[in-house]
């Protein structure tokens, strides 16, 4: 029952965000079109942006699921586009009312949770330290992140297999290469 309670307040927040900007969007707007008591808004959630954060983060990871592997890692980043493109007027929304960090803060555990998958697959067979693995994914969460960023700045405008399709040419081999140079 949580989570289909949970589903109802992001689908009332992002049927209210079509009408207006988050920062005009209270509780009980979302509480009352949700058909709810605000008590039950606070049992689920602290404030309204940690609904937005559980939204981001739920939709991206059903866009991952199973997409963290070397082979598949490009179909999971294009999933995460694809996802953020479906709900373009919330996460525009949500772009211009927040800080580009908080939206960096949304997107980094997803991009960091495919990274990890596909450094792991990588790995194998090497002895890398847990913390330069992490590394590694950080520093390719950074390319990601801001690519995604720039194309939500610029509008969505931009075609998304073109840009995973660039994003794989110039990553083709570099995490093995970057693994093979932390090797212990």
């Amino acid at each position: 029952m949580s989570q289909v309670t949970k589903r109802a307040l992001e689908q009332s927040l992002k049927n209210l965000l079509l009408k207006k900007p988050l920062t005009k969007i209270t509780i009980n707007d979302i509480a009352e079109d949700c058909g709810i008591n605000r008590m039950t808004f606070y049992y689920h959630f602290k404030d309204i942006y940690d609904l937005v954060e559980w939204s981001c983060t739920e939709d991206a990871r059903k866009a991952l699921e199973e997409k963290k592997t070397y082979d598949t890692w490009q179909q999971g980043f294009l999933q995460i586009f694809e996802a953020v493109r479906e709900n373009k007027p919330f996460i525009m929304n949500v772009y211009r009312c927040v800080h580009r960090e908080q939206v960096e803060a949304y997107l980094k555990p997803l991009v960091d949770n495919l990274l990890m998958g596909v450094i792991r697959e990588e790995s194998v067979g090497m002895t890398v330290r847990d913390e330069d693995k992490a590394f590694i994914a950080r520093i390719y969460s950074y390319i990601f992140i801001g690519v995604m960023l720039d194309w939500i700045k610029d509008d969505m405008k931009a075609d998304p297999q073109e840009i995973v399709g660039r994003l794989a040419v110039l990553l083709k081999g570099s995490i093995s290469d970057a693994l093979s140079r932390f090797k212990v």
